[in-house]
């Protein structure tokens, strides 16, 4: 095999983040088909497309997005070579992870918890809706996607949804809300409660629960956010109705308690990833099957 030309290599890194060829090529002060052909050089060389167009928009390939790494590794080499000579750095492959914005951040740790303080990775994590994260997933901008419901499968995407975990959710307040003589039907009608919002899977199930037993809870807040949910709980507004690995620094120290289970409510954690010729390989250690 020939010598690998590195001067392909960093006018695709520039392509790549600038994201417009025209752009990079007035900003190297090059024509574009110079710039272009540079980088169908690289492609030959390397086997493989680096960009695909989508209209007017020029995105990554799955080998793109893998060379992009590695160029950023490279370049990022070069700069601490120029730095310091005392110093020797050591390679460090990234992982990209989006995670639900209002998703367990308790959860999210435990799942990084395999990767973390590792010298050979670094972590990069992104939250957001489901909807910008899976556009994220399938531009190739994420190597994994964490929520709380799978995505709908049809022929023209090929995501994959690993299931991680299944909580149960419960009844958590401070030890003053919380009467240890009083059944979950009792704490419902004395206290206010904190619920999350309408469209979730939790708040579906206590709803459709508390109609059964012909519960009319008093609503203190209604949040998006697991995070603000934990907030308010700690703070007293109410009883809060979520999964306990939530809040399970406060249960353990005692400034919260959990009352009994909701019978039938949980939340289900998926991991979602896309079916790939080069997978990242980190992925698979975290996606191994674990109590969460």
């Amino acid at each position: 095999m020939s010598e690998f030309n590195y001067h392909h290599l960093r006018y695709f890194w520039a392509v790549a983040h600038d994201g417009n060829l025209t752009r990079t090529a007035e900003r190297l002060n090059l024509s574009q088909s110079a710039v272009s052909v540079q980088i169908k050089q690289l492609e030959t060389h390397l086997g493989h497309a680096l960009f695909e167009r989508r209209g007017r928009q020029l995105v990554l390939t799955e080998a793109g997005r893998i060379a992009l790494d590695h160029a950023d590794a490279i370049f990022a080499a070069g700069r601490e070579l120029i730095g310091t000579l005392q110093q020797k750095g050591r390679s460090r492959q990234a992982i990209r992870i989006g995670a639900l914005a209002t998703l367990s951040r308790n959860f999210q740790m435990e799942f990084l918890r395999p990767i973390l303080n590792r010298p050979d990775v670094e972590v990069i994590l992104r939250s957001g809706t489901s909807t910008d994260l899976l556009q994220g997933l399938e531009l190739l901008n994420l190597d994994v996607v964490l929520i709380n419901q799978p995505p709908a499968q049809d022929a023209m995407t090929s995501f994959v949804s690993h299931r991680l975990s299944e909580q149960p959710v419960s009844l958590v307040g401070t030890p003053d809300r919380l009467d240890p003589h009083l059944s979950v039907s009792d704490l419902l009608t004395t206290q206010p409660v904190i619920l999350p919002t309408a469209d979730t899977g939790i708040r579906i199930g206590f709803d459709a629960w508390t109609d059964r037993l012909g519960i009319r809870p008093q609503i203190a807040a209604e949040v998006d956010d697991m995070a603000m949910m934990r907030l308010l709980a700690r703070a007293s507004v109410g009883l809060a109705v979520l999964p306990p690995i939530v809040v399970q620094d406060e249960l353990t120290n005692g400034s919260l308690v959990e009352a009994e289970r909701l019978p039938g409510i949980g939340e289900t954690f998926f991991a979602v990833t896309m079916t790939r010729r080069f997978p990242n390989p980190f992925l698979t250690e975290l996606l191994e099957p674990r109590a969460i």
